[in-house]
C-alpha cells in the first residue's frame, strides 16, 4: 500500500513518513531541539512575528488597493504615456502585492526566507516614506515610516530570529 506524497513545506508532515510526536502542535509551530538533541516541544510564535506579518499584510493590501485604483483609471480611459507600460505597472503592483501576502503568511509559519523579504520591503518603504514626509505630506510619510521602522527593529529581535529559522522541509536551523 502506497502512502500519499508528503508536502515538505507542511510542518505537520514528517518527510520520513513518521507521524509527528506532538499531535497537539499547531501549524506554524515547529519543535525546537532540547538539550539532549530531541524535540523540546512546539515553538511559541512571538507577538513580534504577528506584528511584522500584520504590517506586511497591510502593505500588501495597500498595494492591492493601488492596483485596483490604477486598473480603474486605465479602464476609464485616463491618459497614459504608454498603454502597455501602464499594463506592465499594473501587473507589477498585483505581483508585488501577492508576494507580500506570501511573505506575511510564511513568516507566521516560521520560515526563514520571509525575514529577508520583509526587510527589503521596509527599506523600500523608507525610501518612499522619507521624501513623502519632507515633501509636504507629513501624515502620509509618517504612515509609511513608523510601521517600517517598527518592523525593521522587530525583524532583528532574537525571538523572531529564533522562531523564523526553519527552511522548507527541514527542522529548525537554530
Amino acid at each position: 500500500m502506497s502512502r500519499p506524497p508528503v508536502n515538505p513545506e507542511d510542518p505537520s508532515e514528517d518527510p520520513r513518513g513518521n507521524p509527528r510526536e506532538n499531535s497537539s502542535q499547531r501549524p506554524g509551530q515547529h519543535p525546537l531541539p532540547g538539550a539532549d538533541g530531541g524535540p523540546a516541544g512546539p515553538a511559541v510564535r512571538p507577538r513580534a512575528v504577528v506584528v511584522i506579518a500584520v504590517v506586511v499584510a497591510l502593505e500588501a493590501a495597500a498595494l492591492l488597493l493601488a492596483a485596483a485604483w490604477y486598473g480603474t483609471q486605465l479602464l476609464s480611459g485616463a491618459p497614459v504615456a504608454s498603454f502597455w507600460g501602464a499594463v506592465f505597472t499594473l501587473g507589477l503592483l498585483l505581483a508585488f502585492s501577492a508576494w507580500l501576502f506570501a511573505v506575511a503568511r510564511f513568516l507566521l509559519r516560521g520560515f526563514r526566507w520571509p525575514r529577508a523579504g520583509a526587510l527589503v520591503t521596509q527599506l523600500f518603504v523608507l525610501t518612499i516614506g522619507f521624501p513623502t514626509l519632507t515633501g509636504g505630506y507629513p501624515l502620509a510619510g509618517l504612515a509609511m515610516l513608523v510601521p517600517a521602522v517598527l518592523t525593521i527593529v522587530l525583524l532583528f529581535d532574537k525571538r523572531v530570529i529564533a522562531f523564523a529559522s526553519r527552511a522548507a522541509g527541514a527542522p529548525p536551523a537554530l
